[in-house]
């Protein structure tokens, strides 16, 4: 945005007028006094003194001056620090002005003279309210009232105008000049320089930074630091030199390109927030002025209208608390801005017990207190700075010497601790634990081992013990054993060891117990040490078959048993199979086999099979000619009687009438269907059914 020169001039006007710029301020033609000012001196906390020792001003064209301004430039703290203006002078006016830290002094009807402004700058005295101060003041003496900071000679003005844009407030700012010094929107590159410029002005206004180039990057776009960059990003960017946002800021909501001084009582005193070119109409984001700053230019003069003292405050600094185990001494060490330090018991009184920047206590078993005066001969005041030895107590553990295990086990180790943590180790000098706490279970162990424990409290040990572990031999024993026995038969279990104790699954505590049955037996030898090895036994007894039925289903066999066992079954006694069934036996009289087939025995018994045919051809060829049951000879009592179609009985079969040629008493009956009714024996049910007679 481009300003007209009128446009300008009335900003200039409006500047000088609001902020009561004088002519001379702005004058290059007027020849600027030179100030010079001595007096760099020790200030003594709860007391007053004069800022100067002495204090020239030479101006070859001029007798006096509107006013003089006197400001605390550094480590200015509002509220606790004063300039007062002492003694009686009469021509002269002060004001203290608490936000910019600031006194000016002017004359009471006319301008003063300089030899009255010397006369009282002499008289201006410095205190603060705090009992306990610390760092440096700086004082600029300035016949300006721009802020004057003595570390780069710069000095910053803090111009009213309401609603000024920032395009509008650089050209207004570059086209004013400080007593020849070129001006510009201010660019603070420094703590100090925010301080002066910023929480030091009496308003907010626009500095020189800008990100309009490229969104996000910040940079300085005035005066000798134009183009250097001090931020990246948003609120959460960072700064490769110096920034100071307000929290939140910057937050670059819309157009918001251009770096403003935060409104007093928005966030952090002095820091900055961006705004739009024309920022708000009203309210804490409306411009309210621009702050310029003179210095630093090329071709600006070299000028002498200010000058500084400094008062330096002693201070010491120690670091405020240390750590030391119990019955222990430490070397405490501190240093002084000024003066030789004096080491106290006590917080006030006394006699010192030590002087200089070191301080070896004595041996300690509590948290003691040391207090140092940081204030050289001559300051009486003051509080003494604390520095606190903390006493660590030392722990103290208690912990078993020894174990004994037995090889080849693991062992569970412990110990205690009045305070802190327990730590376990390898070694006597291992530096980092295997385990915490105050049980530590260790691996498997086959000879003797030793491991460390000690406790830490906040670091500070106990002794490390070591705790050794002694491994007992345990019985060697044959290896486990599996056999076998028949029934009937009994085994003789070895413990395999002689002159121990032992105990067997069974009860028993002999080397040796005689077992018939089948399972597995156990025993746990155990040597004089307590150790104990176990064998096993796993015994299997074979049992003699028994012959429990033959079943036979037509021509089908089943041999059952009455006991289980690793059998075989024949029943011509010569062919052997593992299953008792047998399938297609023709009718007659067998023999059923069973054998252990590890030879405990065997079993065997006479059976029938009956085979009921289903026709017969009685036709005298030799073949099927008659109708028997295969079988039933070896039942004395059996009979089978035979129906026609019509139920009439025809023949009755047994012992002595085996079977049937097909006729009725002597006649040959016709092809057809015939009944049967067999009873075989009394402890077999009836078979019934019906068979062909074939022609």
């Amino acid at each position: 945005m481009l300003i007209s020169k009128s446009d300008l001039k009335l900003h200039i006007k409006d500047s000088i007028k609001t902020h009561q710029i004088t002519f001379n301020q702005l004058n290059a033609n007027n020849v600027a006094p030179m100030l010079d000012a001595t007096g760099n001196q020790i200030y003594c906390p709860g007391t007053s003194i004069k800022i100067v020792t002495d204090m020239t001003i030479v101006d070859p064209d001029d007798i006096g001056i509107d006013a003089i301004y006197i400001q605390i430039s550094s480590g200015y703290v509002n509220g606790e620090e004063f300039l007062t203006l002492t003694g009686i002078h009469p021509t002269i006016n002060s004001s203290w002005n608490a936000t910019t830290g600031t006194l000016s002094l002017t004359g009471v009807s006319s301008q003063p003279t300089y030899i009255d402004l010397i006369a009282a700058i002499k008289d201006v005295t410095f205190n603060s309210t705090s009992s306990n101060p610390s760092g440096i003041r700086n004082f600029s003496i300035s016949v300006g009232q721009a802020n004057y900071l003595p570390s780069n000679g710069h000095y910053y003005l803090y111009i009213p105008n309401l609603g000024i844009t920032w395009t509008a407030a650089k050209v207004a700012a570059e086209n004013t000049n400080y007593y020849g010094l070129q001006g510009y929107l201010a660019t603070l590159t420094s703590a100090e320089e925010s301080q002066i410029a910023g929480a030091q002005t009496t308003g907010a206004g626009w500095i020189g930074g800008s990100d309009a180039e490229t969104e996000g990057v910040w940079k300085w776009v005035t005066g000798p630091e134009n183009g250097t960059i001090f931020w990246n990003g948003l609120a959460n960017g960072s700064t490769p030199n110096y920034a100071f946002w307000n929290t939140g800021e910057p937050n670059s909501a819309g157009d918001e390109d251009y770096a403003h001084i935060t409104a007093v009582g928005v966030g952090i005193l002095g820091s900055w927030n961006d705004l739009s070119n024309n920022g708000d109409t009203s309210g804490n984001y409306q411009p309210k002025g621009y702050i310029v700053e003179y210095g630093g230019m090329s071709g600006d003069p070299v000028l002498n209208i200010s000058t500084s003292t400094t008062l330096t405050i002693p201070s010491i600094f120690p670091v405020s608390t240390q750590s030391i185990c119990e019955m222990n001494s430490m070397t405490l060490s501190a240093s002084a801005t000024n003066g030789s330090i004096s080491w106290y018991a006590i917080p006030s009184g006394g006699s010192p017990i030590a002087f200089g920047n070191t301080f070896t206590t004595p041996v300690l078993t509590s948290t003691t207190t040391y207090y140092l005066d940081p204030f050289p001969t001559g300051c009486t005041t003051g509080i003494r700075t604390p520095i606190t030895v903390t006493v660590i107590q030392n722990p103290q553990l208690s912990t078993i010497s020894s174990i004994m295990i037995c090889e080849n086990n693991s062992a569970n180790l412990s110990a205690t601790t009045n305070v802190g943590v327990i730590n376990w180790f390898t070694s006597i000098s291992s530096a980092t634990p295997i385990a915490t706490g105050s049980n530590f279970t260790t691996p498997i162990i086959n000879q003797n081992t030793s491991y460390f424990v000690e406790a830490n409290n906040n670091n500070c040990f106990s002794p490390r013990f070591e705790v050794t572990i002694i491994t007992n031999a345990v019985p060697i024993l044959p290896g486990d054993l599996t056999t076998t026995i028949c029934q009937g038969q009994s085994i003789q279990l070895n413990a395999g060891i002689a002159g121990e104790n032992y105990l067997w699954s069974t009860g028993e505590s002999t080397q040796t117990i005689t077992a018939t049955i089948s399972g597995q037996y156990n025993v746990v030898v155990t040597n004089a040490s307590n150790c104990s090895s176990t064998r096993t036994f796993n015994i299997q007894v074979n049992e003699i078959p028994i012959i429990d039925d033959v079943i036979t289903n037509e021509a089908t066999v089943t041999i059952t048993t009455t006991n289980t066992g690793n059998f075989e079954y024949s029943i011509d006694g010569i062919n052997y199979q593992t299953s008792p069934i047998f399938l297609n036996v023709p009718g007659g009289i067998y023999t059923a086999y069973v054998n252990e087939i590890s030879g405990c025995g065997n079993d065997s018994t006479l059976f029938a099979v009956i085979s009921i045919p289903h026709f017969f051809t009685p036709n005298n060829d030799g073949y099927n000619d008659i109708w028997t049951i295969k079988g039933m000879s070896i039942y004395p009592n059996a009979s089978v009687k035979i129906f026609d179609r019509y139920g009439k009985l025809i023949t009755i079969l047994n012992q002595s009438n085996p079977f049937w040629n097909g006729t009725f008493n002597g006649k040959i009956l016709p092809a057809d269907d015939y009944w049967y009714n067999a009873k075989i024996d009394d402890s077999l049910p009836e078979q019934k059914g019906h068979f062909a007679l074939k022609r």
